[in-house]
């Protein structure tokens, strides 16, 4: 059989090595004139090519001899004529296309005459012109003369260029140099594979060095220098490495394979080894590049989402983002990969070996080795797109072939921040397990005429419920806050304290609307309660690969819905704000919330950024206390009402004994847990206590400010620190339900305002806005009017975490309102009909068309 690899002067490369015809010319050549017989002998001896090698001006045809100036037209302007045509004139020449022969003529004596210009054919166009009523017509003949004229004159220019003493010789020159050329020898593909594992490993060593950063210590530290050595970047990086030795961890093998997938994507759609080498190295040095300079300002990789900012047509701003410090590292890049592109430009010039695999398209079934070849070379590209497209896709997906085989090699997702996955999976890993998430199933009835349907259904069920309400959700400030894994500890089996560390706000839940919250998550998912409570939407609904919507789907929507709209609506851009904390790049907080088009996400690192950041004795996270006084600040800062978010941080994990004087060490009572659990919980009741305190101060605040204010007060999960109790499937409920209140101030008018605990005592965080809205007796969208009568049918739903730290895996549980689980078989119809529309509406809201944008289910009329 035919070998495929072997190149061939009939390859699809568009400059093939043909040999001489036998006129004894180079092919394509032809004699031009430049003014008379000299200059002509001269052009043919050396072969000079001729004008009809130029691409775009192959079809004049070409004559030698004298050339004449004869009248074109009565405008005055000049056409040049040949005395003869050339003795041998190229294939090109002799065929033309039709239309040349009327251009140009070519006389067939040896001295050009009146009677053999172009002047009668120009006479006869003009009186055409002037006697022919058809304007179309007439712009036609006037584009025919204008085509002559450019064609004779880039004719004449030319034909002086080659005429050039030194353009003759630099041609012959080639020429002479043409036969060693021709047997420049062909790199083998040993050679190519060696190039290949070269540039894939440096490239994935130069991304992984881009996560990381120097380490800085004080003068007087006494950090031993091999601390100091295996800290460094270049430490960290061999760490990378060596690990599928020292820890049987192949991070290092799965992103070199990530690589190895995308160069041979580019090697097999070019077919030129050293253009997809020069495009690889180019791609991911600027990849690298970019993802180590983000990574020093905002703490996180380059995600997909990022990709939004330059096809948006941003990319100009760029270089703005680049700071001082990267300036010569930018430069330094820049150097090499010039240097980079001149070397595989070199190499593809001198390489024999033009196409990796050889085919033909210009005479593709010419005979058995065109066949296979061209076969071949469609198929490697098809299948190397196949795999790439189908692993990115795969990746996020538990179960799937990707997911399994990048887990066999060391994979673990890290979701809750994309800086820690990138670090330890690799940021090509981070970057594709985010590109495609399967949101979720496409409802079988779903289209314009049965959202359509939706919409009405729920108008009118809208307006039924505001007939009887007073108040507009936007005449008040409403603070949804999400406070750090808050929890009452006594309602954990096992567990028991003497003095009560949250009395405050146990106190104010007897006196106002409150209840317990179902979380799906156990000691994480915090992302996940924040998605819901701010969207409506359910967990439960989507496909369950969708483990963190803050990540894998938001930053990829266009224009995502949140309630913080209903503000902005009726108050602009400044209508919402956030306040977090903490980093800003947790959970891609700093892209979600621009999606959700709040004014500001204010972090520690944002700008601009929260100005109260103190923290509590040993702790390293900011005390509620000073997180409140952010928000308060905002409220002092805006005069209209406001939608605030805030996610505090001050009892986030770890439970280090960092506060002193804790009279909780004295006040554990539980018994039957180990040493660790009652370290650990006597640090976690000093932080309730700290957060009861400062709730209690930040409510006595607002109550002094002559503005209607409700406040949405709610725990995301319990800590994993009840190890004991996590044992017993028996307690899996128990280890998922938090606290909740709503509360409003002296201004508002639901002061005082507390629901039936029959209808309050449990809920799940997408009911949050409907119940608030209930507790404030304010008129509803027809989309909280759904999520009202959903609540109703289901007091709590939520996909449930079994596993400890679990964030976003796990089965859906519906409750009722006396907190007992309702399998989905034994629902109602009204029931099952009620929770196929709100699957209907989640999806056209993440994943379809998005017919209820323009249909008003969102709007508060």
């Amino acid at each position: 059989m035919p070998s495929l690899l072997n190149d061939s002067h009939d390859s699809d490369f568009p400059y093939s090595d043909r040999d001489d015809h036998d006129t004894g010319m180079a092919s394509g050549s032809i004699p031009l004139s430049v003014g008379d017989d000299t200059s002509t002998n001269a052009s043919s001896s050396t072969g000079i090519p001729s004008i009809a090698d130029v691409p775009f001006i192959t079809d004049v045809p070409f004559v030698t001899g004298t050339p004449t100036k004869t009248p074109d037209g009565e405008d005055g302007t000049t056409s040049t004529h040949a005395d003869e045509v050339t003795d041998e004139p190229n294939d090109e020449v002799t065929s033309t296309h039709e239309d040349t022969a009327e251009d140009v003529t070519t006389p067939t004596h040896s001295a050009p005459s009146e009677t053999t210009s172009e002047t009668p054919d120009v006479e006869d166009d003009e009186a055409a012109d002037e006697t022919s009523p058809n304007t179309v017509s007439t712009a036609v003949a006037a584009m025919k003369r204008a085509t002559r004229k450019t064609r004779h004159a880039i004719h004449n220019v030319w034909s002086a260029f080659t005429g050039l003493a030194f353009i003759r010789l630099i041609t012959g020159l080639f020429l002479r140099f043409r036969p060693i050329w021709k047997k420049r020898p062909k790199f083998s593909y040993a050679f190519y594979t060696i190039v290949f594992t070269l540039l894939t490993t440096g490239e994935v060593i130069f991304l992984q060095w881009g996560m990381y950063s120097e380490p800085e210590y004080d003068d007087n530290s006494d950090v031993d220098s091999t601390t100091r050595i295996l800290s460094s970047v270049a430490g960290q990086v061999a760490k990378f490495v060596s690990q599928m030795w020292l820890e049987h961890k192949y991070q290092f093998l799965l992103n070199a394979f990530v690589l190895a997938l995308i160069y041979l994507v580019f090697i097999f759609i070019t077919n030129r080894f050293w253009i997809a080498t020069l495009l690889f190295g180019v791609v991911f040095t600027v990849y690298g590049t970019a993802n180590s300079i983000k990574v020093n300002l905002r703490n996180e990789p380059i995600i997909p989402a990022d990709l939004t900012f330059i096809t948006g047509g941003n990319s100009g701003k760029l270089l703005s983002f680049v700071p001082d410090e990267k300036q010569a590292f930018v430069g330094n890049v820049t150097l090499l990969t010039v240097c980079f592109v001149c070397l595989c430009l070199a190499l593809f010039i001198l390489d024999g070996r033009r196409c990796f695999i050889f085919c033909s398209w210009r005479r593709p079934f010419a005979s058995l080795k065109n066949i296979a070849g061209t076969i071949t070379r469609v198929l490697a590209a098809i299948l190397s797109i196949v795999i790439l497209c189908s692993y990115s896709w795969n990746l996020s997906i538990p179960g799937s072939w990707a997911y399994s085989f990048a887990g066999s090699l060391g994979y673990a997702p890290s979701l809750f921040d994309t800086k820690v996955d990138a670090t330890a999976n690799g940021p090509a890993t981070t970057f594709l397990s985010l590109t495609k998430t399967k949101i979720m199933d496409k409802p079988a009835d779903y289209s314009r005429e049965a959202m359509s349907k939706i919409a009405k259904k729920y108008a009118a069920e809208a307006k039924s419920i505001n007939a009887t309400r007073t108040n507009k959700l936007t005449d008040s400030t409403v603070i949804l806050i999400l406070s750090e894994t808050f929890s009452d500890p006594t309602r954990v089996p096992g567990i028991s304290l003497s003095t009560d560390p949250i009395p405050n706000i146990r106190a104010l839940k007897e006196a106002t609307t409150s209840g317990l919250m179902l979380s799906s998550g156990y000691g994480g998912g915090t992302a996940n309660m924040e998605y819901q409570a701010l969207t409506g939407l359910d967990l439960a609904n989507f496909d369950d690969s969708l483990n963190v919507p803050f990540q894998q789907l938001v930053p990829n929507q266009k224009n995502p819905y949140a309630f913080n709209h209903i503000w902005n609506d009726r108050y602009g851009a400044s209508g919402s704000d956030a306040v977090h904390p903490y980093y800003q790049s947790m959970y891609l907080r700093n892209v979600d919330y621009k999606k959700f088009q709040f004014s500001h996400l204010r972090t520690l690192d944002s700008t601009p950024s929260i100005k109260h950041t103190d923290t509590i004795d040993y702790s390293p996270y900011v005390s509620d206390a000073d997180a409140y006084q952010n928000v308060i600040d905002l409220l002092n800062k805006q005069k209209h009402p406001q939608f605030l978010q805030l996610s505090t941080m001050q009892n986030h994990m770890p439970y280090t004994g960092w506060y002193t004087n804790n009279e909780f060490v004295g006040s554990d009572t539980s018994e039957g847990i180990s040493t660790d659990e009652h370290n650990n919980l006597e640090t976690y009741a000093k932080g309730l206590n700290y957060t009861d305190q400062a709730t209690a101060s930040f409510l006595n605040s607002l109550n002094q400010l002559d503005k209607p204010i409700t406040v949405v007060f709610y725990g995301d999960h319990l800590p994993s620190i009840y190890s004991t109790a996590s044992q017993n499937a028996a307690n899996t409920l128990a280890l998922h339900e938090t606290d909740y209140f709503i509360w409003s101030n002296q201004a508002s008018p639901s002061n005082g305002m507390k629901l039936d605990a029959s209808t309050t005592a449990y809920m799940s965080p997408n009911y949050f806005m409907s119940l608030a809205a209930t507790h404030m007796n304010a008129k509803v969208s027809p989309y909280l009017a759904m999520l009202t009568e959903l609540h109703e049918q289901f007091a709590a739903t939520s996909r449930v975490a079994a596993n400890t730290n679990s964030i976003g895996a796990g089965d859906t549980i519906y409750l009722d309102n006396a907190g007992n689980q309702l399998s989905e078989k034994s629902l109602s119809k009204q029931a099952h009909q009620l929770l196929h529309d709100y699957r209907l509406v989640q999806y056209d809201m993440t994943a379809g068309k998005g017919y209820l944008n323009n249909s008003g289910f969102t709007t508060v009329k």
